[in-house]
């Protein structure tokens, strides 16, 4: 190497953020650091320190000047500035000078720290480039071409059927067969599931400690998704019928591309749902939603995990996939039963092998993150910002390397990606080519002034927006009950702490090494985040919790790169490799308890309490009328008296075990109920003076009862008509 010069000398020293340190070796210069307690402890510089055993009590802090010494001290202190700045911003007091104030002294003290060395992030991971030409087999990419033509074509009509499902297949499959390079130093998968067999019949099934404990974290997760699904969150509203009837309409046949009711909906939910409701046998029902978004976020888990593990190391893997795991937003949006958790469920995979295919050169990566990519426009509108990111990610990884043969390769790769998301999104694109209106009518509801003009001129409204979007892992996630706790941070203390510390660490060390994957990490977050940010007409809606999900995922790869950089500089700073390795598991575990706890309870009481005072209990009313037919009375001699803003009565049919039957009877209507001799019920509103009072004209010999629901402020009136005798 080229032995540096003085003014290499100086300009390490005057540009000190950089990672480039230059020290001239003076003769009678002191010793390093690094050695110095080696010497004061009378330990010559090139002897090995004695390994103390596990049952000697650790002497790294047995002096105050060992403690000032101490690198773990660095650590300690920007980890506890950091949670007790985040503990400050939590609700129900709210200190947000004080969060304000010590954000910034542990934002001081971590750039220091991280320039001084005492503190670092994760490596990312090294990688060696596969070398697999580039090429396509021609005669199946002309195939592919042809019946995705036919398959366009065969689209039409806003269905899905046999002939053009047939077709779309052999296109997809075509494309695959031309594309595909399979590594030439790897097993294919048929050798793969035999040297798997193989082993189990010579070993059986064993599991390493690792997967032992990635199992252990999965099964964590799962809980956190499942427990208590049924009940968390308690109730429907409108959005739920909406979907039970498409759900109902794919049962019956009629299978559509775009779901047209309520402004639209991309298909990918009713599809899932109406095989949850065959598979587990849960019908058209609340519960089926649930199942099905709750699969979607459990299976987003371990896309992270693999990110993690390709981006910096296995641990970083684990620690994403632990906090995303138990967190309260991924899990909310998984279990409201909507759309929402597809955003992420597709965005992993995605990024994964988008970022995989950039850093490995792989060509098959970029096939499956087009496909990835393909299949979630199938999935949340808010997805739909996705290729520009991913346009964005090719973008940077450009701009940060010059060398001819990674440009060529991110290029190629990125034509690879498009085609194989565009022969995927081919049925919705038949679609949207042909009804653009009803395609983007949500999206531009939101974007443009086409329901209501802006408050504020556009630009203003993007840059609160904005920040908003931004500081909502610390301050303030929303005003939507639905999908949140609302005006409370997003993430909980220990997470959004870590975030805060990784943020600024990849900042830095971004400033310093410029490595592309450090700002894609930064950017990826208000990127993911932007379908919300661009609420312009209704900036009340921003920030949320569902259309920034696919944001989750660079968030939590954040907080586990900060959290496995400050647990290596804990296990590395005493001398004891046992002490040292005790003290970083005992770190991580009281965080993961900690976060768990407060996670649980987000979760399991104060969404599914602040859901149920927001959400009207039509479940209650559902139970009363299926009671009602199952002992004196019958389906359909109940009914439901609408109310403005009261209870969606398709809601109620569905609750009672009557997913196709309406149960509103306006009161005009009825003295059309006269004629039925038949026992009879209506539920209505208390507040609604004139059902009672032509309830009692109708039939005088009725009885009023008050259900009293445990809900303040959701009781309803039951009018009981006996039988009419003849």
């Amino acid at each position: 190497m080229k032995e540096p010069s003085v003014l290499d000398y100086v300009k390490s020293k005057i540009f000190f953020w950089r990672d480039e340190v230059v020290e001239i070796p003076w003769p009678d210069a002191e010793p390093q650091t690094d050695d110095f307690l080696e010497i004061v402890q009378g330990l010559p510089l090139d002897a090995e320190a004695p390994s103390a055993q596990p049952e000697e009590i650790d002497r790294d802090l047995s002096s105050a000047f060992d403690l000032i010494r101490w690198a773990g001290w660095w650590a300690v202190l920007s980890l506890g500035l950091a949670l007790f700045a985040q503990r400050a911003l939590e609700p129900p007091e709210r200190g947000l000078t004080a969060g304000i104030v010590l954000y910034a002294l542990a934002a001081g003290l971590i750039v220091w720290a991280q320039l001084r060395g005492r503190l670092k992030l994760p490596e990312t991971a090294s990688v060696a480039l596969e070398v697999i030409p580039f090429g396509v087999r021609l005669p199946p990419l002309v195939g592919s071409a042809l019946f995705g033509a036919l398959a366009f074509f065969a689209f039409g009509g806003n269905r899905f059927t046999q002939m053009n499902l047939m077709l779309w297949v052999l296109s997809l499959t075509l494309f695959i067969l031309a594309v595909w390079r399979p590594s030439s130093d790897s097993p294919s998968w048929p050798q793969r599931m035999r040297i798997a067999i193989g082993s189990l019949r010579e070993k059986g099934l064993t599991f390493s400690p690792w997967s032992l404990l990635v199992l252990g974290v999965f099964a964590l997760s799962a809980f956190f998704r499942f427990y208590q699904l049924d009940s968390v969150p308690p109730e429907m509203f409108s959005d739920h019928a909406e979907k039970l009837l498409d759900v109902g309409d794919v049962l019956d046949g009629q299978h559509s591309i775009f779901f047209v009711r309520n402004t639209g909906r991309e298909a990918f939910q009713m599809y899932l749902t109406a095989a949850v409701a065959q598979v587990f046998g849960t019908g058209l029902s609340f519960l089926s939603l649930k199942i099905g978004t709750a699969l979607a976020g459990l299976f987003t888990i371990p896309f992270i995990y693999l990110l993690g593990k390709e981006v910096a190391n296995r641990r970083v893997g684990l620690l994403a996939m632990a906090f995303a795991g138990i967190a309260y937003w991924p899990n909310v949006i998984s279990r409201v039963a909507l759309r929402f958790t597809l955003y992420p469920f597709f965005a992993a995979p995605t990024i994964y092998f988008l970022v995989r295919g950039l850093r490995r050169g792989n060509h098959n990566d970029f096939l499956l993150a087009g496909l990835f990519l393909g299949l979630g426009l199938h999935g949340y509108s808010p997805f739909r910002f996705v290729p520009i990111f991913v346009l964005v990610a090719v973008g940077l990884y450009l701009a940060h390397r010059r060398e001819r043969k990674a440009s060529q390769g991110a290029f190629s790769g990125l034509v690879v990606l498009i085609s194989a998301s565009l022969l995927v999104f081919l049925p919705l694109l038949r679609f949207a080519l042909a009804n653009m209106g009803s395609f983007s009518y949500r999206m531009m509801t939101r974007m443009t002034q086409v329901e209501q003009p802006f408050s504020d001129p556009a630009w203003q409204t993007f840059f609160k927006n904005l920040w908003n979007a931004m500081t909502m892992f610390f301050w303030d996630n929303g005003e939507i009950w639905v999908h949140s706790v609302t005006h409370r941070p997003a993430l909980g203390v220990v997470s959004a702490a870590l975030l805060f510390i990784g943020g600024v660490m990849l900042t830095v060390r971004y400033l310093r090494r410029r490595e592309w994957l450090d700002l894609f990490l930064l950017v990826s977050i208000p990127l993911l985040m932007m379908t919300s940010v661009l609420s312009l007409a209704f900036p009340g809606e921003n920030p949320s919790l569902n259309r920034t999900g696919g944001a989750l995922i660079p968030v939590f790869l954040i907080v586990g790169m900060a959290l496995d950089g400050l647990l290596t500089t804990l296990k590395g700073s005493l001398r004891s490799p046992v002490w040292g390795q005790r003290l970083a598991w005992g770190v991580g575990v009281l965080l993961l308890a900690w976060s768990c706890a407060q996670n649980y309870d987000l979760v399991f009481r104060q969404y599914r309490d602040s859901f149920a005072l927001g959400a009207w209990n039509t479940s209650q009313l559902g139970a009363v009328i299926r009671q009602f037919a199952d002992t004196v009375g019958a389906e359909d001699s109940a009914w439901v008296v609408p109310y403005p803003h009261w209870v969606d009565t398709r809601l109620v049919g569905i609750r009672a075990g009557v997913p196709q039957r309406d149960y509103a009877l306006w009161p005009d209507q009825l003295s059309e109920t006269l004629d039925d001799p038949r026992t009879k019920m209506f539920l209505f509103k208390p507040e609604d003076a004139t059902a009672m009072e032509t309830l009692r004209d109708l039939y005088p010999t009725g009885s009023l009862g008050l259900y009293d629901s445990q809900i303040e402020g959701k009781d309803f009136y039951i009018y009981f008509v006996p039988p009419v005798e003849r």
